[in-house]
């Protein structure tokens, strides 16, 4: 058996995770999103040990993070008999994607708002309505 480095999340990775969880960024996305800030590339075993996930919760993140365009993926070929490795690596940088994550939730605030002024705008209608009639 060879001997294996693991990460594990510092203090400041945990916090960094729970605020991205506080935007309502799923955990298992921002726990890996975090790792893979950390380190150039990992394997989704490394992901799993490094994140504490399971291999399905990871595998859910990595589609949804390459369909974002945060992730990117390759093969690299197994050491022993058996199917390729896939290797992953953020393909922008974090700094990048907190600005696309600010901009997506500006943009559902900014539809929060809207709807708010319609409703009050529906709300007062409704109100004149009755105290005319």
């Amino acid at each position: 058996m060879r001997p294996e480095k693991i990460m594990v999340f510092t203090q400041k990775e945990e916090e960094f995770a729970g605020l991205l969880m506080s935007l309502g960024i799923k955990r298992n996305i921002a726990k890996v999103l975090v790792y893979l800030a950390s380190i150039p590339e990992a394997t989704s075993r490394e992901i799993e040990r490094g994140t504490d996930l399971r291999q399905p919760e990871v595998s859910i993140a990595m589609h949804r993070l390459i369909k974002e365009g945060w992730v990117e993926s390759r093969e690299s070929k197994a050491e022993s008999k058996g199917r390729p490795v896939k290797i992953y690596r953020l393909s922008r940088p974090i700094g990048e994607i907190v600005d696309a994550i600010e901009e997506e939730k500006r943009t559902e605030a900014e539809k929060q708002r809207d709807i708010m002024q319609r409703l009050r705008t529906i709300t007062t209608q409704s109100e004149d309505a009755t105290s005319r009639g």
